[in-house]
């Protein structure tokens, strides 16, 4: 859109005055025709009192011209006068929109400053080790997905940032199995997932924890330091504080780091949201059975299902869960999501983790402020 500025601009009165020489009118002809006092009139025309919406309609009724007319010459008159730093101001929106500077100073993520060369200074070197594009294109690809959000970028460019405080030991595609056999045993009791940071980092995984930013559904991201397969990373939102979600979001992230599927894969809205029909690509899906498999095998479930359906009673429930040595609220979690029971049933197996995960896991968000790295 262009914004062309005129050299001149000229106030409603002259073109008024125009108008009166042309019909040979004085200024109390006007006045009279309008009904309106002549010191008005007199105003008007001499730049010291505005065309208001009403007075520009009975110009317009006088001179047979229309109301917009008048209007927008007294508009252009008054932007004319202001001498606004529109570069200033299209400079700072721009930083707007390339990330949620509002949200990342209220979390601390950068400083608060009042002029835009500073915050432009506190985003770069916030992003300053990564190539936003090449993030944003291997994120999109990863999951078929349309556009990354600001909001994505900045919330996952946190938890990298954070990771590499993490120590673990170094990673290996052979030690993800046996990682996975470990994670399953504390699967049983809420108290366990205490545990779980430790066991990923055995594995060479870092794990973080990052509130989610407001107006977004992230759950977790599957990332990696370097793009040479070595250093992964899972940060999970837990902004649901199920147990089912907690269990359901790790094995999903696991499943994206031990198969490669990209340098920044970035998951919403994966469980907790009834109704969900858009469409799934297909390392989703694949994302979402390694899960589910890793908790519960499919043909235990299966038949679990086949023999009680339709009738999944709490007591049964907690049968199952103990036959195969998990949470029963994984289980009620795992039959909501097939659609074998409603979502408000059961409600109270899904129990909370996240006080006790947080207390653990490094963690950005839910009560905890990290104040030495930016």
């Amino acid at each position: 859109m262009s914004n062309r500025i005129p050299a001149e601009v000229f106030p409603p009165g002259e073109f008024i005055q125009d108008e009166l020489d042309e019909r040979g009118w004085t200024q109390a002809d006007l006045a009279q025709i309008m009904g309106r006092p002549v010191s008005v009139v007199n105003l008007i025309i001499a730049g010291k009192r505005g065309v208001t919406a009403e007075t520009a309609c009975e110009l317009a009724s006088a001179f047979g011209t229309s109301p917009e007319f008048w209007l927008n010459l007294e508009n252009a008159h008054k932007l004319s006068k202001v001498d606004a730093p529109q570069d200033e101001i299209r400079k700072r929106a721009a930083l707007f929109e390339s990330a949620p500077v509002t949200e990342m100073q209220r979390r601390g993520w950068i400083n608060k400053v009042d002029n835009t060369v500073d915050l432009k200074r506190e985003l770069d070197e916030f992003y300053a080790d990564y190539d936003l594009e090449e993030f944003k294109m291997a994120a999109r690809a990863s999951t078929e997905q349309g556009e990354v959000t600001a909001e994505q970028i900045a919330w996952c460019v946190r938890a990298l940032k954070l990771a590499k405080n993490i120590p673990v030991k170094p990673y290996a595609e052979n030690k993800v199995a046996p990682c996975i056999a470990n994670l399953r045993t504390l699967a049983a009791y809420p108290e366990e997932v205490r545990k779980v940071p430790r066991v990923l980092a055995e594995a060479g995984i870092r794990l973080v924890i990052v509130e989610h930013l407001p107006r977004t559904k992230i759950d977790g991201a599957a990332l990696w330091l370097r793009n040479d397969w070595k250093d992964p990373v899972i940060v999970l939102s837990v902004r649901y504080d199920r147990i089912d979600w907690f269990w359901h979001t790790l094995g999903h992230e696991i499943s994206h780091i031990r198969n490669k599927d990209a340098c920044a894969v970035i998951d919403n809205n994966l469980v907790g949201e009834e109704g969900r029909s858009e469409a799934i690509p297909d390392i989703e899906k694949r994302a979402n059975a390694e899960a589910a498999e890793m908790l519960i095998p499919k043909e235990k479930l299966d038949s679990f299902i086949v023999r009680k359906r339709p009738y999944f009673s709490k007591e049964l429930i907690i049968q199952f869960a103990h036959s195969v040595r998990i949470h029963p609220g994984i289980v009620a979690g795992q039959l909501q999501h097939r659609k074998e029971i409603k979502y408000s049933a059961n409600r109270e197996m899904l129990v909370k983790i996240r006080d006790i995960l947080t207390a653990e896991a490094l963690t950005d968000g839910w009560g905890h402020n990290i104040t030495g790295e930016k």
